[in-house]
């Protein structure tokens, strides 16, 4: 019988021993922790975001390098993640922002009901064994047992990136990999938090979300979204839609009145008394107190008149002193490099040994796109590494 390895218990590489074990391959998973889907359980615990059901040029916009998961994405986009875990018996919803969740707003239930239809397709997972090398076929892994090698008929790699070392993403793959002769590019943080010097007036602030903004990118790209003020610095959803670009260097400005053009701004605030105090004037114009406060703290002095104040407002620099360290991020950039693999998803190095999921060097932002990537590469290397042993 065909025999399948599978390095990595996240979403990918459970999404690729699916796909294999339902094409009648015999399926072992070796996950390096205790227990699989650590991350993927981590991730739920604010609401298990599943995909962004939007149409595909957007959805797939949102991924880098431009392109590349094009057919992986058309294959197994928001649509059909929703339909898989529906039919894992985990009912979805889709929010005002087109985000789609469970509704049971958890992942552990949907994990559950996954490892059970996979122990029912004859997948067996081993837990605590740790990925070494591979040297042709054969796969190294450190056991409780001792050193253990593997041979397999094929191999998915799902090992994950860089970040969140603690849950099983340390990065210990790329070493044994460029050794083998895989090209692998350095990682950088994806998906993280910025640090910022903060003076002391905002220390009351830390933990306050900042809603109702714009945060503006050099390009003129605006993206609206909610992110969090915190003692290092600024971090959340909104920020991770652009780390990307500010990762890169991008200078970033937030619009505080993003439904109000810069010239109606103005005349309001010339409407207000003379002599008001600034905070008076802020929270008038409609400003939250954690706005006022970055207006007061970036801005500052604030401008008295109108017109200037209201260019500030609209446009406020943000002096930002760089990401945060990759162990602290959510995701990663680099990996294995899309030369180093075919349009399958297997190593040129390595056949017979495919790779998906964040071991690859593409980025997405949260909010359902970077889970949808694991689940769309897992899927696709799966299907192929069937076709590789099967000769079709």
């Amino acid at each position: 019988m065909t025999t399948a390895l599978v390095v990595g218990g996240g979403p990918a590489g459970l999404m690729a021993a699916e796909a294999m074990a339902s094409a009648g391959v015999r399926v072992v998973v070796c996950e390096g922790k205790g227990s699989v889907g650590r991350k993927f359980l981590m991730a739920g615990k604010s609401g298990l975001n599943l995909t962004k059901d939007e149409g595909f040029g957007a959805f797939s916009a949102a991924y880098d390098p431009a392109g590349w998961l094009d057919p992986m994405l058309a294959a197994f986009g928001p649509a059909e993640v929703a339909a898989w875990a529906q039919g894992l018996g985990q009912a979805v919803f889709t929010g005002s922002s087109g985000r789609v969740f469970p509704v049971a707003m958890k992942a552990s239930p949907l994990l559950r009901a996954w490892l059970a239809r996979l122990s029912g397709l004859g997948v067996e997972v081993r837990t605590r064994w740790r990925w070494e090398g591979v040297s042709g076929q054969r796969h190294r892994f450190l056991t409780p047992e001792g050193p253990q090698d593997v041979v397999a008929d094929v191999t998915v790699l799902a090992m994950g990136g860089g970040s969140w070392a603690r849950l099983g993403s340390d990065g210990g793959w790329v070493a044994p990999l460029r050794a083998a002769g895989v090209a692998v590019a350095d990682f950088q943080p994806a998906n993280m938090g910025f640090a910022v010097d903060w003076s002391a007036h905002m220390a009351r602030h830390f933990g306050q979300p900042v809603k109702g903004v714009a945060l503006c990118l050099p390009d003129r790209r605006r993206e609206r979204g909610e992110f969090v003020i915190s003692a290092k610095g600024l971090e959340g959803g909104g920020l991770y839609a652009v780390s990307r670009a500010l990762r890169v260097g991008a200078g970033l400005t937030l619009d505080l009145m993003p439904d109000l053009a810069a010239a109606e701004t103005a005349v309001r605030l010339a409407r207000m008394r003379a002599g008001e105090s600034m905070a008076n004037r802020l929270r008038k114009l409609g400003l939250s107190p954690v706005s006022a406060a970055l207006a007061q703290e970036f801005g500052r002095p604030l401008p008295a008149d109108p017109v200037a104040l209201a260019g500030v407002l609209k446009a406020l620099s943000v002096p930002l002193k760089g990401p945060w360290p990759i162990d602290e991020a959510i995701s990663t950039a680099g990996g294995v490099t899309r030369a180093a693999v075919t349009e399958g998803l297997e190593l040129r190095a390595l056949p017979g040994v495919f790779a998906c999921g964040e071991m690859l060097d593409w980025e997405a932002p949260t909010g359902g796109y970077l889970l949808s990537g694991c689940l769309a590469t897992g899927l696709w290397a799966g299907r192929h590494a069937v076709r590789a042993v099967s000769g079709r």
